[in-house]
């Protein structure tokens, strides 16, 4: 049994929901600050890894520890966040667009799709990059699809940072400070989660109504471009 177990099982009882994977607490106790950087980075990139998971047991570990500060972790996580989103960010712009073209023939996609997703994210890139740090299937593919969608890199970068850095901060201060109170704290995420579950849902019902009327812009662009070369 690893410290940070014995360390929240001696202080109190572990909701079951709250139970961390021991190689989560492994990671953090044997690498500490890097662990929490190179985990909350890979799922950046696209690597499907509780990243969050990891902040919040390194967060709770420095909370009922002396072992660690919960400043420095809240640093690692945000710079996980920030440099892994940005590798996310450049395998997209340099080879997603090639690869849904291809997608996109094999499967018979409409080929205005990527056309679509790039006028959505020039005119909503910002909110959801920003957001996106804050729900789980978007955290892992948002800097991706943004890279892909040739959202300007320094427009990116400017909301990746803010985004990275209020997820650590909110995060990591709630492991800390209610790491001695497991019950409320599963209680908080609980319901953080639920809220975000409905938020997610309408965000996706938001864009889906976004790239429809797109779609709808785009195809009355085109049949105006020619019917305009008919009569010329």
């Amino acid at each position: 049994m690893s410290s940070l177990s014995i360390s929240l099982e001696g202080r109190q009882t572990v909701p079951h929901h709250m139970a961390i994977p021991l190689w989560i607490q492994q990671a953090v106790e044997t690498y500490g600050y890097w662990g929490v950087l190179i985990v909350v980075g890979l799922e950046s990139m696209g690597i499907p890894l509780p990243g969050e998971t990891t902040l919040l047991a390194a967060s709770i570990y420095a909370g009922t520890s002396d072992r660690i500060s919960p400043a420095l972790v809240i640093v690692a996580a945000a710079a996980g966040a920030i440099l892994g989103d940005n590798c996310g960010f450049a395998i997209g712009h340099f080879g997603g667009a090639p690869l849904l073209r291809r997608l996109s023939q094999v499967f018979h996609l409409d080929s205005r799709i990527l056309e679509y997703a790039q006028v959505y994210f020039a005119r909503h890139g910002n909110k959801t990059v920003f957001l996106g740090r804050f729900f789980s299937p978007l955290r892992a593919t948002v800097a991706l699809l943004a890279g892909i969608n040739h959202m300007p890199w320094p427009t990116f970068l400017v909301w990746n940072m803010l985004g990275g850095i209020t997820w650590a901060t909110i995060f990591g201060s709630l492991g800390y400070f209610l790491g001695n109170n497991l019950t409320l704290l599963g209680r908080i995420l609980q319901a953080s989660a639920i809220a975000g579950t409905v938020v997610f849902v309408l965000v996706l019902a938001g864009i889906a109504l976004v790239l429809r009327r797109l779609r709808k812009v785009i195809i009355n662009r085109e049949l105006s471009d020619t019917e305009g070369q008919d009569r010329s």
